[in-house]
């Protein structure tokens, strides 16, 4: 699979200043996740299933 011809997208929560920030990439099989400063480096690539539960929980945790 070639990583230049993926969306990839960024959080709506990323503040924009250029640091910290993932990469969002989904396919029919498969959800990427980069580094967007090292965008041509290693990604994790995770079932859609297991992508949606990590959210899932991520939303239930309080904001500080």
């Amino acid at each position: 699979m070639d990583a230049r011809r993926l969306y990839w997208f960024k959080s709506s929560y990323s503040g924009g200043s250029g640091t910290e920030c993932v990469e969002v990439a989904t396919t029919e099989h498969r959800v990427l996740v980069r580094d967007s400063k090292r965008a041509t480096q290693d990604r994790l690539a995770v079932e859609p299933r297991t992508w949606a539960g990590f959210i899932a929980s991520i939303r239930d945790i309080p904001s500080p």
